[in-house]
């Protein structure tokens, strides 16, 4: 759940699903609440500050987004590891424990994967398609074959992982996160009951950010000039975090104009979370108000405020 309003003005709650747990952020705290193999929840917590208040940088247009996203990143990867710390733990004296090495060795091949899937693979589609196909050599039609290939891969691939037993309790406590915080912004009691009552389905899900990338992307490449397949790549690299930027400013426009633009803009997102989301079980609904609670204390010690949409 994104952060959308970010940089002075009104947070929304946000959060992220993670191994048997659930992340939720207020604007100036921070919460993983996840439940261990004896069925004890345990929770993390610490304050959190904007980053648009600890650089100025971030205040700006495109730069906020980078930031932003940055940092949710950054909070994300610390939430997987207290969850798999705790799936690891079994009461032993002396807790397994995830790595720093291992977790960072896995951050630097996924960001590999990435890459090769889904900028290595849909261009040199295209690039072939391209020579077979002289209709489709144009910068324009040669992008736009790119960016279809991209987003058909990314379907299939989400498609595909939901098939996994463990994939799926990961999607069904990104169900409960979603429950919870529309629970928490219908301004009503926070409690399983309540949350069970909404749709797992959320405008603010990052699974509609995603697609918003993989647009703004495909217009994007259309207005770079370059030809050759290598200096394509590395276009696409390097421009990875104005993409980025750029698609949060648009979501963030939306998200400031609540009506047809927002629902247009985010209804394939919404569609796509019928993969990404699953009812959850009240346990696993009760994990999540855990951490929202704790991150809604914690935002109190800090003297915040949050304005509930």
């Amino acid at each position: 759940m994104l952060p959308v309003l970010e940089s002075g003005e009104e947070t929304l709650v946000g959060g992220q699903a993670v191994m048997e747990g659930v992340m939720m952020r207020a604007p100036h705290s921070y919460c993983v609440a996840v439940r261990k193999q004896n069925g004890e929840i345990v929770t993390e917590e610490m304050p959190v500050p904007r980053m648009s208040e600890k650089y100025k940088i971030f205040k700006l247009p495109v730069f906020r987004g980078i930031g932003t996203l940055g940092q949710a990143m950054s909070l994300g990867i610390k939430a997987l590891k207290f969850s798999a710390n705790a799936a690891l733990d079994e009461g032993e004296e002396k807790p397994k424990e995830v790595s720093s090495w291992m977790l960072t060795l896995n951050l630097l091949m996924s960001f590999a994967f990435f890459i090769f899937m889904y900028k290595f693979i849909p261009l040199k589609l295209a690039t072939i398609l391209a020579q077979h196909y002289p209709s489709l050599r144009g910068q324009i039609a040669s992008n736009a074959v790119d960016g279809v290939i991209r987003i058909a891969i990314f379907l299939g691939f989400l498609y595909f992982i939901s098939r996994a037993k463990d994939i799926r309790r990961v999607f069904e406590y990104h169900g409960a996160e979603h429950k919870v915080v529309f629970n928490f912004e219908s301004g009503q009691p926070v409690n399983v009951e309540n949350a069970q009552s909404f749709v797992t389905f959320h405008p603010r899900c990052g699974t509609s950010f995603l697609l918003v990338v993989m647009v703004i992307s495909m217009l994007t490449y259309m207005l770079i000039p370059y030809q050759g397949f290598t200096a394509k790549l590395i276009s696409r690299i390097v421009l990875l975090p104005v993409i980025t930027g750029l698609s949060y400013e648009l979501i963030r426009f939306a998200a400031k104009r609540q009506g047809s633009f927002m629902a247009t803009l985010t209804t394939p997102g919404l569609w796509l979370q019928r993969i990404t989301t699953k009812p959850p079980s009240d346990g696993q609904a009760e994990v999540a108000i855990a951490a929202l609670n704790r991150a809604m204390e914690m935002e109190a010690k800090q003297g915040g405020e949050l304005v509930i949409a």
